[in-house]
């Protein structure tokens, strides 16, 4: 049986209602934004879960920080800080902002970065962002990782909450990156780095039930967005993140057709997306790790809302695997080398799957079954498949469709990893 922990109460983390509502509001006037530079440095963003022992995700954001020479600043603004963890005092049951950093920096040095430092920033220290000692020791570093918790602690501390624009760390780690540094991330250091309607919490079956809500809910399964985003490293699409493990996919639909984004990066845990050159026309993308990423494609997906439910119709579903490119101007995937394109040879029926989205409801649910069910249909030769989610009253149906063009691609005969074009409907029940 698989136990989730259930998220933390979420709550509002500095100012009054009004700064919450100044934060919900559209997007702010040009004034407020921040500027878009040329980017050519890099993104590593994984989709939370990055163990301890993932040499090639660790080594990669050391390769690109300078390698033997790299400087890796730890911004881990997103944890409790030391004043709310009631273990601070205990350093192997602490988890705040303080020790998760010097965690994090030891990591980095194990796999071989020259050093790694904490950005001493957090909610007990807001004006350090404002620091010039602080930025002096940012401008000092080749690279950066932005730890996981929750990235509305992230608003909160670098961009200076209701103003939402950038404190002067963020400023000069943003001026890094435009010349060159790589910034990574993992869980909400990855969702940080979205731009507009940057996701906020919520679960798959609520979200398709009820919708999406800008605003920050103390109801974990509410869909919640900031209309105003993240720090807008990565423009080209939503980013999601746990999105396998958690049954995300129905949700990020949800949000992607609700705000109008026809692209959504869904990552999956202890996996990079891999971006070069981010928010210029020469983006490129590509998948690290033992999982992977699926892209959402929403460009001919319409929804329609109605007394029975909600329903989408044409989304498309790609999903990357290891060395797998992707070209965001053009829309193409690019599966790794050595992988060949999958005949379908099974003739059994797609096995039945009632809980499409691993409802946290369901006491036998089980992680990764979106993707099991698309791969089980790419393998065999009937080209269409239903899946339901755990909930009913509503329920809802997935259907699964190869549509002409849909690909799939493997390192071996049988095993489907990487999969191109699946065409996906959701329907009420």
């Amino acid at each position: 049986m698989r136990v989730r922990p259930r998220p933390a109460r979420r709550v509002v983390l500095a100012g009054s209602t009004a700064l919450v509502l100044a934060l919900l509001t559209a997007v702010p006037a040009a004034q407020a934004t921040p500027a878009r530079p040329h980017h050519p440095g890099s993104l590593v963003l994984v989709g939370g879960g990055l163990k301890d022992d993932n040499s090639q995700v660790y080594g990669e954001i050391i390769k690109r920080a300078g390698g033997s020479t790299a400087r890796i600043g730890v911004i881990t603004a997103a944890s409790v800080p030391e004043s709310q963890d009631p273990d601070a005092a205990d350093p192997d049951r602490c988890s705040n902002s303080a020790c998760n950093g010097a965690y994090y920096a030891d990591l980095f040095k194990k796999h071989g970065a020259a050093d790694a430092q904490w950005i001493p920033i957090d909610l007990d220290h807001i004006a350090n962002a404002e620091s010039a000692s602080v930025v002096a020791q940012v401008n000092g570093m080749t690279g950066f990782f932005f730890g996981g918790g929750d990235q509305y602690r992230y608003v909160t501390t670098l961009l200076n909450g209701d103003r939402h624009t950038d404190s002067g760390v963020l400023a000069a780690i943003r001026a890094k990156l435009a010349r060159g540094a790589v910034v990574a991330g993992s869980s909400a250091g990855a969702q940080i780095a979205s731009g507009r309607d940057m996701v906020t919490g919520g679960e798959s079956y609520e979200g398709l039930r009820d919708g999406s809500s800008p605003g920050y809910f103390d109801d974990a399964t509410r869909l919640g967005y900031l209309p105003r985003g993240g720090f807008g490293f990565l423009r080209s699409g939503l980013v999601d993140t746990h999105t396998g493990a958690y049954g995300r996919e129905g949700r990020a639909l949800r949000l992607a057709a609700d705000t109008h984004h026809d692209r959504v990066y869904a990552l999956e845990e202890n996996t990079a997306l891999v971006v070069d050159d981010p928010g210029t026309r020469h983006e490129r993308l590509s998948v690290l790790g033992p999982n992977g990423v699926a892209v959402l494609d929403l460009r001919r997906a319409h929804a329609d809302d109605t007394p029975a439910g909600w329903s989408l119709h044409n989304a498309r579903y790609s999903y990357l695997t290891h060395g797998d490119r992707y070209l965001a101007r053009t829309w193409s995937a690019v599966p790794a080398s050595g992988k060949k394109r999958l005949v379908p040879r099974d003739t059994t029926p797609v096995p039945e799957n009632p809980d499409v989205f691993s409802s946290a409801a369901n006491p036998d649910g089980r992680p990764y079954a979106f993707r099991g069910t698309a791969r089980a249909l790419a393998v065999r030769t009937q080209n269409r498949a239903t899946a339901t989610t755990y909930e009913t009253q509503p329920g809802f149906t997935v259907t699964l469709t190869k549509p002409h063009g849909f690909t799939a691609w493997s390192a071996t005969e049988s095993d489907p990893q990487t999969l191109i074009g699946l065409q996906i409907g959701i329907s009420p029940r």
